[in-house]
């Protein structure tokens, strides 16, 4: 089986570093389209082995950019077309039925209830998304909360299967050696409480939430913000007006697979960690927060769909806040209060490791692909 994926961008995001991840552990011939942005984890697919194709798309509505994925789909010979991201899955399934290709999958990674990769969900958002989707086979869905909400627009629920984010629970498992390491490499100072956010910085993340949390609690308490993104700089001034600027610390974009950059990978970043908080109230999956269990970090979020409709014993260590600064504080002082727990793994990590996930979408590309076969003749031999 050849498979094209195709992709908004290939810069450090979630939905980037899970294609990578993905395509590590699927058991067919992929191939990885970007529209732009050809960033990090397309270096790192490169390393892979993986070919990628830079359709260099000038902006939304670079129309030029259709003809061409036609060609290139055309000239790849594919048995499947698998789209993800917003723009990709709305250029990439027309140019894939243009291109003749019968299976079509789809992955909505990041679909909230209220905007969908940081955009507003406007009537035209979604009567171009759902005029698209039905130029497709199916569309895979991460979390059961995305797939109600994808019912709840319009979307059949039998073109829906859900398909959950994976990790790597090995990479992910505690090292103490590499905590300490990772601490000094970040200047912190050796008692202090860390705790830390990760994912893009934009206004949906609410990091604003733990700035303003760490001038409620003490002066040995600080943050570390991973990840890049529109609001650094504002994120950045609102510490420095708090007065917690020099207990606030960014680390930029952190890739999920090594792959030469220089700073710590994201595994040794959890690691240094003592708490994990997400406030984020609208949130597809919540894969940050699964890492942190990974990683057996006690994890405080306001939204996270992986594991809300999980039994508690599956998500030891994981407590949902609701509220603002004050209300993060006091759960923060909480879990410092209760002292430190073993750095071990729930089974709600387990359960969403990478090769399960794998072995699901392959199930999903094997159906999909049976239905767009096209039937046989009456009366042919079946041997």
């Amino acid at each position: 089986m050849k498979v094209l994926h195709i992709i908004t961008g290939l810069g450090v995001g979630g939905a980037e570093q899970q294609l990578r991840l993905l395509l590590r552990h699927l058991t067919v011939d992929s191939e990885v389209v970007t529209l732009t942005n050809p960033g990090t984890v397309a270096d790192g697919l490169i390393a892979d082995g993986v070919r990628v194709y830079d359709l260099a798309m000038d902006g939304n509505r670079d129309l030029s950019a259709l003809p061409r994925l036609v060609r290139l789909i055309r000239a790849g010979g594919y048995d499947l077309v698998h789209t993800h991201l917003y723009r990709a899955c709305v250029y990439g399934r027309l140019a894939a039925r243009l291109a003749g290709v019968r299976t079509v999958i789809a992955t909505e990674h990041s679909l909230g209830d209220s905007q969908m990769e940081g955009r507003k969900l406007t009537a035209g958002v979604r009567a171009l998304y759902l005029a698209s989707e039905r130029l497709g086979s199916a569309t895979v869905a991460v979390s059961p909360a995305v797939a109600d909400r994808l019912q709840r627009w319009g979307v059949p629920s039998p073109r829906i299967e859900v398909v959950p984010n994976g990790i790597d629970v090995t990479r992910f498992r505690f090292d103490l050696t590499r905590r300490h390491h990772t601490r000094r490499r970040l200047g912190l100072p050796e008692d202090a409480y860390v705790v830390g956010g990760i994912g893009r910085l934009c206004a949906g993340k609410r990091f604003d939430v733990l700035i303003q949390a760490m001038t409620r609690l003490p002066g040995d308490h600080w943050l570390l913000l991973v990840g890049g993104g529109p609001e650094e700089s504002v994120l950045r001034r609102t510490a420095h007006e708090a007065g917690v600027a020099d207990r606030v610390l960014f680390t930029g974009e952190r890739p999920y697979v090594p792959d030469g950059s220089p700073g710590p990978d994201l595994p040794s970043l959890t690691f240094a960690m003592d708490l994990l908080a997400s406030p984020s109230k609208d949130e597809a999956f919540g894969l940050a927060v699964v890492e942190a269990l990974a990683s057996g970090l006690p994890v405080l979020y306001s939204s996270c769909p992986a594991i809300e409709e999980l039994p508690p014993q599956a998500t030891a260590g994981a407590r949902r806040v609701r509220g603002g600064p004050e209300a993060y504080a006091r759960a923060v002082a909480g879990v410092r209060a209760a002292g430190p727990r073993p750095r071990t793994a729930p089974d709600a990590a387990h359960r969403y490791h990478i090769t399960r996930s794998a072995a699901r979408l392959m199930n999903v590309y094997v159906t999909a692909l049976s239905r767009s076969l096209p039937p046989s003749p009456q009366g042919a031999s079946s041997s």
